[in-house]
Order: structure tokens, then sequence, then C-alpha cells
């Protein structure tokens, strides 16, 4: 560790982390770069290092510099109805190789249970048989759609791509909040948070192993392209986005251009003989995987909700009949219910006959009598989430909240248990962010992305690291007022891959590289402006 000395770097820092450690102290939670005493933690040490070297302008200069580049290439959010720069902070977040080994055997572990529960629900249901959860637990889920009861998706997948939110808790122990395996959104961040941060620090970036993350639009493609209906040698693959006004669209824009494949409305498609064809000014080609980011409901007017204009009639009864892949598929997510989510572990030992590697965060089933009387008794003191909220929405955390708050909280709770669950307050960790003229601790949490062919899930190194901007505050959400942070995880080895930085300085409005699909395509396709 970099020890806290009178001639050392944190002299030289005092106005920059002044109060640092007394704001630390109230939190009542675990500081991933500090240890007690303020003494940088070796993960940090180079980080440390390069903050030392830096005055309050260099710093305020470096984080204007960032926001204006994520504004001038469209890396932006809607908060309150404003399109803002995405919040990027100039202190990573460093996650240590043995941390990193530890959640990746984790979150793979979980999506592999989800799957296979997930293929279990929509066919014969044994994990129902064998008493594991209740039936009306699956059958009462909102995202529970019998439209696609009792077929198997084409290529045999349907968590292709999954966002698994992770905590540390006050003990620095990472813990699962919660799934994403419906649209999971963020990697369009993480992609271009490390592009910024390497020059927004580079002092750091230079001197650590830092695995890259450049791989994923790669594993994407080939991910999606495996798990494409059987007889197709050479299949099409396109993003299907709900359009410009989706907060989102950027995401599907750069993954689209990075993938090398098109980006298409639903009124771009048309289903035929239950095969899924796209409208080109050459004439009609067929579609064999779709990525879709939109939600179920919108998919398929046929099927979900009529007055929908963002989907294309006659999907589901393709991807039914085996003519297109859907990924993810569509009923993913009675998998993201938070009821269900407490189930998970059990999940984990019923079909893998493992034991957990990340423990769930305790939860309070309300649809549990006994729980339900608990948690109305002590409102003031817990965190109450409805089961089919994302964005933070419907949250309510008790210490934060007035009594007419917390008395609507409970008559809903008491007319919808099923509707809730309910958790303990967790501190999660926080990481030094930059606040007006110093740096303060901020809580955090982590989505890792994972991508899942069938035979294997990958796991992106890192991450999305978001950060609540508030001081005290615990929700990271950016439709919530939240930022991010880079999430670098160190390699363990000179011979694993590693992050470089960049030869020459790039301008403003850089391209876009594609990656290649196969080892026998070009080496590399013609640069995209996005």
């Amino acid at each position: 560790m970099i020890s806290k000395q009178k001639d050392g770097w944190l002299k030289d820092m005092s106005d920059l982390f002044q109060d640092y450690s007394e704001a630390a102290g109230r939190t009542g939670a675990y500081d991933e770069m500090f240890a007690p005493g303020q003494e940088a933690r070796e993960s940090y040490a180079q980080v440390a290092d390069a903050l030392r070297r830096l005055s309050l302008a260099d710093v305020s200069a470096r984080a204007d510099s960032m926001a204006r580049t994520f504004l001038d290439r469209g890396v932006t959010f809607d908060f309150a109805g404003e399109e803002r720069p995405f919040p990027l902070d100039i202190v990573p977040r460093v996650i240590p190789a043995d941390e990193w080994d530890v959640l990746e055997r984790g979150v793979a572990q979980r999506v592999r249970a989800l799957e296979a529960f997930l293929d279990d629900v929509y066919d014969k249901m044994n994990v129902v048989t064998d008493g594991v959860i209740p039936r009306q637990l699956v059958t009462t889920s909102a995202h529970f759609h019998r439209q696609v009861h009792g077929f198997e998706p084409a290529g045999g997948v349907r968590v292709h791509i999954s966002g698994i939110d992770v905590v540390r808790d006050a003990a620095g122990t990472f813990r699962v909040l919660e799934d994403n395996v419906r649209v999971p959104s963020g990697v369009s961040y993480v992609l271009e948070n490390r592009r910024a941060m390497a020059k927004g620090l580079p002092e750091a970036f230079g001197q650590q192993l830092i695995r890259p993350v450049e791989e994923y639009p790669r594993r994407l493609l080939s991910a999606l392209r495996k798990t494409a209906p059987s007889g197709v040698d050479d299949p099409t693959v396109v993003v299907l986005t709900p359009g410009v006004f989706n907060s989102a669209y950027f995401e599907h824009t750069l993954l689209a251009g990075l993938m090398g494949v098109e980006l298409v409305e639903g009124r771009d498609l048309i289903c035929r003989g239950n095969r899924v064809y796209m409208r080109t000014t050459a004439g009609e080609q067929r579609v064999d995987v779709i990525y879709k980011r939109i939600d179920d409901e919108f998919l398929d007017p046929l099927q979900f909700r009529s007055d929908s204009m963002l989907g294309c009639p006659g999907l589901v009864n393709a991807a039914r009949a085996g003519g297109v892949t859907i990924a993810n598929a569509v009923g993913n997510g009675v998998a993201d219910d938070k009821l269900v989510y407490s189930y998970v572990p059990d999940l984990i030992r019923y079909y893998l006959s493992e034991e957990p590697v990340i423990a769930n965060v305790d939860t309070f089933r309300l649809e549990e009598k006994e729980a339900r009387e608990y948690v109305l008794d002590n409102l003031a003191e817990l965190v109450v989430k409805p089961v089919d909220g994302s964005g933070g929405k419907g949250l309510v955390i008790g210490p934060d909240a007035s009594s007419d708050e917390l008395e609507a909280l409970r008559r809903r709770v008491i007319a919808d248990p099923r509707g809730w669950i309910a958790q303990p307050v967790l501190q999660l960790s926080t990481v030094p962010t930059l606040s007006g003229d110093k740096f303060g601790p901020r809580h955090v949490d982590l989505r890792p992305f994972a991508v899942n062919d069938g035979d294997d899930v990958w796991v992106l190194p890192g991450g999305l690291t978001r950060v609540a901007l508030k001081e005290g505050s615990l929700i990271v959400n950016s439709s919530q007022g939240g930022g991010s942070k880079d999430t670098w995880v160190l390699a363990d080895s000179p011979q694993v891959p590693v992050e470089r930085l960049p030869r020459q300085s790039i301008s403003i409005r850089e391209r876009v590289s594609v990656w290649p699909v196969e080892s026998n395509w070009r080496d590399r396709q013609s640069e995209q402006q996005q």
C-alpha cells in the first residue's frame, strides 16, 4: 500500500481529498480505493500516483474535455427531458485479478442457471413439480408469456446477452442485486468509457495491466451467428431498435456499427411464410437473427399489444416455426422478476448441483405472511422494490421516505403483496468521485455483461460501474441522475491480453472501426462514421 506520509502524495492532494476520510467514515461503507486510515489499496497505487501529480484545474479540464467528447459523439442520455452527456468520472474503478475471477465465475454460473430455468418453465416445469418454486410464482409474473410456451427457440439459446447487477456490502463482499436478461443495456458506455479514460488519465492507464473490453462486439456477433436457425450457412443479423427517440438509441447504433450489421426498425421488416425479411434498396433480404432492443410487449402486435408500431406482425410465429432467432428470447422477463430473483440460489443448486459463487442480498418475500408482517412493521428501515421495476422506478428507501410515502407504500403492499420484495438498506461500496472542487466518496454498483453462445458463457472483463453522484444517495441509475466510471480489471499475468494506450491522439470526431466477423473476413472492414 501507499502509506499516508507527511511528504507523500496525500499531502500533495490535500485540497482534492480534503475531508474525504471524514466523509467516508460517515457512510459506513466499504471504500474501494482507501483502506482504513486512508491508505490507498495496492490495486489503486498507479491511480493514486497519477492523481498526486494533478491539480484541481488539471482534473476539471480533463473532466470537461471528456464531457465535450461524449456530447459530440452522441454519448448522451435523457434526464428530466434534457439531453445530457453521460457523466463519466475521472477516477476509474479498479478490480484486482483475484476478485474478478470470483465475479466472472459467479456471473457465468448465474447465467447458466437462468438459461436452464427459462428452458424448463416454458416446457415441462420440472422445477415446479419438484417443489423448488411454487407454480403461482411463475404464472403470475407479468413477463411470463404463454404465447411462447412449448417451443424451443432456434439456436437453443434464450439468454444470449445478460447484465447481472452486483454490489459490495459493508464488509466488501460482492452480492448479486438483480438479474437483467430481457433487454440489458449499458454496454455502449463500457466501450466509450474506456476510449475516454485512455486519454483522460493516461498516466495511470499506461502503467497498468488492464484487461481489454473491445472484444465485446466480436463476441456478441459470433454468438448471434452461432445461434442462427439450422441450415443457414451465412446468417444475416440485424439490430432491431424502437427508433431515435429511445434513450438507448446511441447504444443500438454503436453496436450495429461495430458488428457491421444493419440497424432496423419494425417498419423495415416483413414476415411471410414464417420467414422474416428486411426491405432494402435492392429488394427484400432474409433476416436470420434479430438482436431485439424492444420490450416483448411491443415486439409483435398480433401476439401482444395490438397498438404497437415498434415491432412487426408475425415475428413470434416465425420464431416458433424456427424461421428466425430472436435474441434475447421472448418471455425472458420472468427471470427478471425480483421475486424469482430470491429463488436463484435454489435454482443454481437444482439445475447445476453447485453452491452459488456469489450470494444474493437478503430478501423478504412479501407474499409470505410472516415476512410481510415483519416488513410492514419495519418499513422505515428497509428498501422496498416492485418486482417488475427497472431503473430505480418505484423503489422506496425507508430511511429516506416521509411518513406519507411510507403509509402509501403500506397500502400498496397490502393490496398486492406479490408485487413487492423488501431488502435491508445496503450501504453500497464507495469510490472517490469528483464533486465540485474536491473528491468525495460516492456509492457504486457494477453490471458485468455476459454473452452466451450455447456452449460457453463469456463475461466482459469489467462491465458498467454506475455511481450515485449525489452525496449519500444509493440510487445509481442514470435516469435518476447517476453517472459512471470506467472499470479496470487488472491482469495477473503479462500473457493475458491487456489494453494499450493509443499510439496517437484521435480527433473528437473519431471513427468507429468494425470488428471482423470470422477469421475468413477481411482483416478490417471499412470504417463507418458514427
